[in-house]
């Protein structure tokens, strides 16, 4: 009598398959993930400019409409308004404080870390800050290689 077994198990080519499945799975989420922390510090770069323009809001308020007209202005602006309590005003890339100043040119580029605060501008194309009657907040974008532009 011949009897035949059967053994249980996997073959190579089903182990072989399931690896080539996971290593691809593996490699879509490590390919993804900077893109998703760039998007998330863009964000936060974006919210803390938002910050600031409500900053130079409450300070316009109590200072008579005046808008800050120097860097010590901006200052005073950071200390007084942004940073109230516990609350930090960090590049999230460096974790360091960001760099706040006025701005009387049209500066292609915003150096990481640097809002810069133009008094008299509006937001032009491409985040451009141009010739213009009110204030603009702008900084650089991780994600893109634009400025992010706000009208404060």
């Amino acid at each position: 009598m011949n009897q035949t077994t059967t053994k249980k198990g996997f073959t190579i080519i089903e182990v072989v398959l399931v690896l080539a499945i996971a290593g691809l799975i593996f490699l879509m989420v490590f390919l993804a993930l900077p893109a998703l922390q760039r998007s998330q510090r863009d964000t936060q770069r974006k919210n803390d400019i938002s910050r600031l323009q409500a900053a130079i809001n409450d300070y316009k308020s109590a200072n008579r409409g005046k808008l800050p007209a120097n860097n010590a202005d901006l200052q005073t602006v950071i200390t007084n308004y942004v940073k109230q309590g516990n609350s930090t005003f960090l590049d999230p890339s460096t974790n360091e404080q960001y760099t706040v100043q006025l701005s009387t040119n049209n500066e292609q580029v915003v150096k990481a870390g640097t809002i810069l605060y133009y008094q008299h501008a509006n937001c032009g194309d491409n985040g451009v800050a141009q010739a213009g009657n009110g204030p603009v907040l702008r900084a650089g974008l991780e994600g893109q290689n634009i400025a992010y532009c706000l009208q404060a």
